[in-house]
């Protein structure tokens, strides 16, 4: 561990020991015999990798692909769903901006409708305005904004949903590796695994319950999520693994899965109870510094602390404090477009403490945001 104060888990996070050893042994493994031979010795590892995640996520191992982002795996979902003229897809106004455009975009192809659901006066999707019927194909549900503390409800959403057929594409990108995931009723669920779960980049995974796989048509297949019959057929794999291609890194593959079994190994639920309580620490340490407005929404809140200053941009504020050893990050209208703008906001400072952040570290970070600030 460096001696800068990581207040950037949301971003990228900084992965344990065991996968970084796991990433690099298999690389040096490579260098000796090749990718190929490399990747046949680990197999049984690469095999188990899927009931990890399954555990992880509180799942069966059948509805478990691994992808190499988040964003691989919500646009490998979210293609394979049915969408033809009139039918209505219903996000949130926290939609992240790396959806909104393929949304937008296959509904000015297919003559699909996209609606924004509306927030409640918290800030997290309002239940109540739901407006659900059978023309509702897909519900976009981002659990965790990239702009704010929120934790959207994802099984009352769901619930909702089942009664008109809709299916639910969960965006756990912000919720994977610091809250419990287990329990959660979805459809779907894309995640990645350079933020919180402390994995390596170019890692992610897809979630697909068994019950809903027949009902999706993925376009992305090759020769590993489906087989070559004969000269003119074909036949897809009959389970989750069908959104998977052949080509991927297998040492940051297994990266990922030693991230997953590294926090399995910690607890979910301590991960959890941790995150919150360094979120909390910071967020009532920056309402304690004048001219500093905490933006954080919501009626549960995340490890991710949003923030801006009457005194100083967010831009240069982040610079700032990179000098004196603290990493924050931004997130800027582009990602977030309509929540900001109702808002009234441009860009916010985004700080994200993961466990590993010490209550002392918060302390020294809030001191450095209030120096540099006076």
């Amino acid at each position: 561990m460096s001696d800068l104060i990581f207040l950037d888990s949301a971003g990228s996070s900084i992965p344990p020991a065991p996968v970084v050893d796991e990433v690099i042994g298999h690389l040096k493994r490579e260098t000796e015999i090749g990718g190929y031979r490399a990747a046949a010795e680990r197999r049984d590892d690469l095999e188990a990798g899927y009931g990890v995640l399954a555990e992880f996520f509180g799942c069966r191992p059948s509805e478990v692909a691994f992808t190499d982002s988040a964003t691989r795996s919500w646009l490998a979902a979210f293609d394979a769903v049915p969408l033809e003229a009139g039918d209505r897809i219903l996000v949130t106004e926290v939609e992240y901006g790396g959806n909104a455009i393929p949304v937008l975009r296959r509904a000015a192809e297919t003559g699909a409708v996209v609606e924004v659901i509306p927030s409640d006066i918290r800030g997290q999707v309002d239940l109540g305005a739901l407006n659900l019927d059978n023309r509702v194909k897909l519900i976009s549900l981002v659990h965790v904004p990239t702009n704010g503390g929120l934790v959207n409800p994802v099984n009352e959403v769901t619930a909702a949903a089942r009664e008109v057929g809709a299916l639910v594409l969960l965006d756990a990108c912000q919720s994977t590796g610091q809250l419990d995931l287990r329990g959660l009723d979805y459809d779907m669920l894309a995640c990645t695994g350079r933020k919180w779960l402390r994995g390596p980049r170019g890692t992610g995974a897809l979630v697909v319950r068994d019950e809903v796989r027949e009902r999706l048509h993925p376009r992305l297949v090759d020769l590993h999520s489906g087989e070559w019959t004969g000269p003119m057929e074909y036949r897809l794999r009959d389970d989750a693994r069908v959104f998977e291609l052949w080509e991927c890194s297998t040492a940051d593959r297994l990266g990922m899965i030693a991230a997953a079994r590294y926090a399995l190994d910690k607890g979910l639920d301590v991960i959890e109870a941790e995150v919150a309580d360094r979120a909390k620490r910071l967020r009532e340490g920056l309402r304690a510094i004048p001219g500093v407005t905490v933006r954080d929404l919501g009626v549960r809140q995340s490890g991710i602390v949003t923030f801006t200053s009457d005194r100083m941009p967010a831009t240069e504020l982040k610079d700032r404090l990179w000098d004196l050893g603290v990493t924050v990050t931004v997130s800027q209208i582009g990602s977030t477009r309509i929540d900001m703008t109702r808002r009234g906001l441009t860009e916010v400072v985004r700080a994200s403490p993961h466990y590993f952040v010490t209550p002392e570290e918060i302390d020294q970070a809030l001191d450095l945001i209030s120096r540099t600030l006076r």
